[in-house]
């Protein structure tokens, strides 16, 4: 499959599946742009490898995915300087663990602004782009926790299963303009996002790391295995080929199992 000449957006994107997405689909030609925070030389050299990989061209944007404004001018700007996005992916996401009476509200309003607002947001500014060119593929990460529930992560399973709805909602919305709107929900996979919240369940919890690791993390899934970055991107390429034009409206369950129990 190619999409060579198509333009993808991508929120979270410097590491982790964000990173894993905007390769897969750089590999398969598209022009990307790239989002989300960390080291500027590092995320320099992941751009141009993204250019040398798909002879197209790669942007990066640091929006803030709490600010709207920012979220509107990083489409702008990749409508501007590479084309309007064919295929959009809110991956941007953020995790507190705790208790609900140890819970900090802020806390709160940055995970459900992040984890959902933010995608609200992207398809708000890529879906006028493409029902006029007749063509589009959203996509947004969801999890596990889209589906079912663990405790101390309030906000996070809340986000999630906000943003099960409103990729059903949106699907909805396009599917007469050549659209598609998915979701992709993972079970654990080794990112920094998942291995940064160890110490807080280690602390919440306590327990040790080993213990967090396979008495917690995957203690769910019957694999007793991490999904890797690379599957769930694999899987991403194909809801935006023409194979997987009827897939809209869908939450993709990527879990080793942990929702069939």
């Amino acid at each position: 499959m190619s999409l060579k000449g198509k333009t993808a957006i991508i929120t979270g994107s410097t590491s982790g599946i964000g990173l894993a997405y905007a390769k897969a689909l750089a590999a398969e030609g598209a022009g990307v742009m790239i989002n989300g925070f960390g080291d500027a030389e590092a995320i320099e050299n992941e751009r141009k490898a993204l250019e040398e990989m798909s002879s197209a061209k790669a942007l990066y944007s640091d929006a803030d995915m709490t600010k709207p404004d920012q979220i509107a001018a990083m489409v702008e700007r990749c409508t501007e300087e590479i084309g309007t996005p064919d295929i959009a992916i809110a991956n941007a996401g953020i995790q507190h663990v705790a208790r609900i009476e140890d819970f900090p509200p802020e806390k709160w309003d940055a995970i459900i602004g992040i984890n959902l607002s933010s995608a609200w947001h992207l398809m708000r500014a890529v879906v006028p782009g493409m029902k006029a060119k007749g063509w589009g593929r959203i996509i947004c990460t969801a999890s596990a926790h889209s589906l079912v529930a663990s405790p101390n992560k309030s906000a996070y399973v809340a986000a999630k299963f906000g943003l099960a709805g409103l990729v059903k909602t949106i699907a909805l919305e396009t599917a007469p303009h050549g659209v598609t709107v998915n979701c992709i929900s993972p079970g654990y996979v080794w990112t920094p996002l998942v291995e940064n919240q160890i110490p807080d369940t280690m602390e919440s919890r306590g327990l040790t790391r080993d213990q967090v690791m396979n008495d917690v993390l995957l203690a769910a899934q019957p694999t007793k295995k991490f999904v890797q970055p690379e599957e769930v991107a694999s899987l991403a390429v194909y809801l935006c080929g023409d194979a997987a034009a009827s897939i809209t409206g869908a939450n993709l369950s990527m879990d080793g199992g942990w929702t069939a129990q």
